[in-house]
């Protein structure tokens, strides 16, 4: 099973608010956020499930990590936060971290695959 499939009529992972006009901007901040030890941001890792920009500015993002014991669990939301805040037109973000459905290495952008040797 991959990550569109569904359960019950509803995908797995939450559809983001790609028509929005922040949107871009904030897939950018998010491409300044690095996992420390994958070299690699964690946009194109597929580490953010979904971007969700509602009428007022605010973000609502889900992510995930690698593994559940990540030693930067508690930090990279932070991370995020301070990444996408100073995005102009922004109002406010919040984080959530996620690990249903789990990541997986087939969730990684092609750039990413590139970048590590899997293409």
């Amino acid at each position: 099973m991959n990550t569109t499939d569904k359960i019950e009529g509803e995908p797995l992972i939450k559809p983001s608010t790609v028509d929005h006009p922040l949107y871009d901007s904030v897939v950018e901040a998010c491409r300044t956020v690095y996992d420390p030890e994958i070299p690699v941001n964690i946009f194109d890792l597929g580490l953010v499930y979904t971007i969700e920009i509602n009428d007022r500015n605010e973000v609502d993002l889900i992510m995930t990590l690698t593994a559940p014991g990540c030693p930067v669990a508690g930090e990279m939301p932070g991370w995020l936060v301070e990444a996408i805040e100073p995005v102009a037109g922004v109002k406010q973000v919040n984080v959530d971290m996620t690990w249903d459905p789990p990541w997986g290495m087939e969730m990684m952008s092609d750039e990413a695959r590139l970048e590590l040797g899997f293409m």
